[in-house]
C-alpha cells in the first residue's frame, strides 16, 4: 500500500450469482481484492463473466450470494441508502431519463444526498459544481441539453455528477463503450489524473485491456473458475492474461503488454 492510502473498498469470498426458483446460478470465482485511495483499478474479463454483477452487488444494488464487502472497513450490507450516498457514486450503463437536463442540472443531481427535503442547492453545492465543471473542461458545454451532446461528452458528465456525490469511491460500469480509440484513451487518463490528484478510489469495468494495462495501477481479471488481482507488470508475469481468450484466434505477447491476432 503506498505511503498515505487507506483500503476503501475490500471484497472477501465473495461469490457472485443470482437466486431464482429454478436455483442458485453462480457467475464467477471467488473475488477478493482491496481497492486504496488514490487507485485507478479496472475490472476485465470475457462477455458473461459477471463484471457488471459485480459492480452492482458493490454498490449495493444487488446482494451476492456469500463473501463479505466492506466499505470504508463497514460492512455494506449494513449501511442505510443516505449513509452509502455518502461514501459511494455509481455510474452504470443504462441510459438515465435525462430529457432535457443540461450538463449543469445533470452534474447538480449529484448533489441530492446533501440536500435539504425539497432540493434546494447551498452556495457550497454550487461551488462544488462549478468546481466540477472546471475540472472536466465542460464550461463550454454547461449549458447544452443532454440530447445535444456526443456520447464522449455525455460521458465526461456523467462522471462530473458522480464527482459533485463528492465520495471516497466512484464505481463506472464500462465508461467508454460507444466511444472511438482517441475518446476511450482521453477517458482512462482523466479517470487516472481524478484517482491520483483527488485521493478518490475509481473502479470500472472494462473491454479495453490494453488501455487499463497501460494506465491503471491495478486490475481485476475475473474468469469463470477464479479471478487475479494486483498491478499490472505482477498479472503479465503470472500470465494472467494468457488465459482470457482462446489461443487459436487471439495470444496474448508479454514482452509488449498487447493482445495479438493469429493470422
Amino acid at each position: 500500500m503506498k505511503q498515505g492510502t487507506f483500503p476503501v473498498l475490500k471484497t472477501q469470498e465473495l461469490q457472485l450469482g443470482y437466486q431464482s426458483k429454478k436455483g442458485t446460478a453462480v457467475v464467477s470465482g471467488l473475488v477478493d481484492f482491496e481497492l486504496n485511495t488514490g487507485e485507478l483499478v479496472a475490472v476485465i474479463g470475457p462477455n458473461g463473466v459477471g463484471k457488471s454483477t459485480l459492480l452492482r452487488t458493490l454498490a449495493g444494488v444487488q446482494s451476492p450470494l456469500s463473501g463479505t464487502i466492506l466499505l470504508n472497513q463497514k460492512k455494506l450490507n449494513s449501511l442505510s441508502a443516505k449513509a452509502l450516498a455518502s461514501h459511494l457514486s455509481i455510474v452504470l450503463t443504462e441510459k438515465i431519463p435525462a430529457g432535457n437536463l443540461t450538463a449543469s442540472e445533470l452534474i447538480a443531481l449529484g448533489r441530492q444526498p446533501y440536500t435539504n427535503w425539497i432540493g434546494t442547492l447551498s452556495d457550497n453545492d454550487l461551488t462544488v459544481i462549478s468546481d466540477v465543471i472546471k475540472s472536466l473542461d465542460l464550461e463550454s458545454i454547461k449549458d447544452k441539453s443532454c440530447y445535444e451532446m456526443s456520447d464522449g461528452q455525455l460521458q465526461r458528465v456523467m462522471i462530473g455528477r458522480a464527482l459533485a456525490q463528492d465520495t471516497e469511491l466512484i464505481i463506472l460500469d464500462e465508461p467508454t463503450s460507444h466511444l472511438d480509440i482517441y475518446h476511450k484513451a482521453s477517458i482512462f487518463k482523466l479517470l487516472r489524473t481524478i484517482a491520483h490528484e483527488t485521493s478518490k478510489a475509481i473502479l470500472f469495468s472494462s473491454h479495453e485491456i490494453d488501455l487499463a494495462i497501460q494506465l491503471c495501477d491495478k486490475i481485476l481479471v475475473m474468469q469463470q473458475d477464479h479471478c487475479d488481482f494486483g498491478d499490472p507488470c505482477t498479472l503479465i508475469e503470472k500470465g494472467s492474461f494468457k488465459s482470457l481468450f482462446p489461443s487459436d484466434l487471439i495470444t496474448f505477447d508479454t514482452q509488449t503488454g498487447s493482445f495479438r491476432i493469429q493470422k
